[in-house]
């Protein structure tokens, strides 16, 4: 634990879409969801992180309303009930209100308590050296400081946004002197060369009462349209919530703030803004390429190639991206492969649901695959938990077949190889009675083509 008698909460930032590394990352399944590498998604990875330094039971998730089910399936498979650690969003409005949220919420539980705030969708390779600096961060902020960790740049990046550190302050950090937008390339040099300019991480480390004190001074409309929605119960309104600014707390509060530190740290951190910098992330092999999954390279060099199901055989390649999903395949340069957001722009634009879901979705009782898609309708396969029922309207007349299980299909009892027809419109309420996963797959007709 941090040496403080301050009780510490870990507030994770959990609203993300990350559309730049689709087709892996989508609405429903953003990146802090995915698992790209090891046995732990990217939200996990950020729990287990920061465990040693914070107690279970005083970490915070703020994520949309939508991700719920899926983020208490991942703190369950860490041995980590959800209880009251997820906070929703009805709808998203940026860091500023996200964090505000956190800060009053978890005020209602403790008057003074200081508040660490992480992207969920980070990753870092030396966790050790990032749990002695959020120690470092945990003192300072203790002691009335607005700490933001600042990365220490190796190379003159332009896709961050840089802090400027001026005098010393304890703890090994510097006073906030400014946050500049990111840079162009000669001027990430000039940052890079000054040794006093930082990446701007997105981690900050404030006592609540502080930052309390921060969004009165200079967001006192934001604080007090907060303050007027109900926030007692589990949900908040989205009819209120949404009427809040769209603003980072960048913006809101750490540009502006006179309490600014910020802590210099070296801790291997990268944001995964893309394919290219999980690549550059990532161990490569001896022909430096990033392979995962069911794939055969062949004179192939300086590329990142994920497979999710089918064999991708590639041959006399260099420096590409490709990424396989059952619905949609993404290749390009690898320097260039960030610029695939705006194809999600032009995908959405369209209607397509393959910015939206992956063709298998996760729900609080169990999960949905789309297994065929045709002007005639739709194939899927429901798999519902043992005690879980799944409910849900008949858009076109269908038909389900039991695969695996027992349980009940409206008033109907049902085993493997029973059969149940609905009309369009009518109530579907599948319930699962056994003690093993019960096993749908459902036929619904259709006279126009679904995308």
């Amino acid at each position: 634990m941090a040496d403080t008698e301050t009780p510490v909460y870990a507030v994770l930032l959990a609203g993300g879409v990350g559309s730049r590394l689709w087709p892996v990352s989508r609405d429903l399944s953003p990146k802090q969801l995915v698992k790209f590498f090891g046995r732990d998604s990217l939200i996990q990875a950020t729990v287990k992180r920061i465990l040693p330094v914070t107690a279970a039971d005083n970490i915070r998730i703020v994520c949309g309303q939508e991700h719920r089910d899926e983020i208490t399936r991942h703190l369950q498979e860490i041995g980590i009930a959800a209880g009251n650690r997820i906070i929703c969003e009805p709808c998203g409005r940026n860091t500023a209100p996200a964090i505000l949220l956190a800060v009053l919420k978890i005020l209602q539980l403790e008057k003074e308590a200081v508040l660490c705030v992480f992207p969920a969708d980070h990753v870092i390779k030396n966790a050790a050296v990032f749990r002695d600096r959020l120690r470092s961060a945990i003192g300072l902020a203790d002691t009335g400081y607005v700490v933001t960790f600042g990365m220490t740049p190796h190379y003159p990046e332009t896709g961050y946004g840089y802090i400027e550190g001026g005098d010393d302050v304890s703890g090994g950090a510097l006073i906030t002197k400014r946050f500049v937008e990111k840079p162009d390339l000669a001027t990430a040099r000039r940052y890079l060369e000054a040794g006093n300019f930082f990446w701007n991480s997105g981690m900050f480390a404030f006592r609540a009462s502080i930052i309390l004190e921060e969004f009165k001074r200079y967001q006192p409309d934001l604080l007090h349209q907060m303050t007027e929605i109900d926030l007692s119960g589990e949900q908040v309104e989205a009819a209120d919530y949404i009427r809040l600014p769209d603003i980072s707390i960048d913006y809101a509060i750490m540009e502006r703030t006179g309490k600014g530190a910020v802590l210099p740290s070296d801790f291997g951190w990268s944001d995964i803004g893309s394919w290219k910098a999980l690549y550059e992330f990532l161990p490569k092999d001896k022909d430096n390429n990033v392979i995962d999954g069911d794939v055969i390279a062949q004179e192939t060099r300086n590329c990142f190639i994920m497979s999710h199901g089918r064999l991708i055989a590639s041959n006399h390649l260099d420096n590409l991206v490709i990424v396989e999903t059952p619905d949609a395949i993404f290749v390009s340069d690898i320097d260039t492969s960030r610029n695939v957001k705006s194809i999600v722009a032009r995908l959405k634009g369209t209607n397509r649901t393959e910015t939206i879901r992956h063709r298998a979705t996760v729900h609080a009782w169990g999960s949905l695959t789309v297994l065929d898609r045709r002007k005639g309708g739709d194939v899927t396969r429901l798999i519902i938990r043992p005690g879980a029922v799944c409910i849900s309207v008949a858009e076109q007349v269908c038909s389900l077949t039991v695969l695996e299980g027992t349980g009940r299909i409206g008033e109907l009892k049902v085993k493997r190889g029973s059969t149940f027809t609905a009309a369009a419109g009518e109530v579907l309420q599948v319930e699962n009675r056994g003690r093993e996963s019960m096993v749908v797959i459902q036929v619904a007709l259709s006279q126009h083509e679904k995308r």
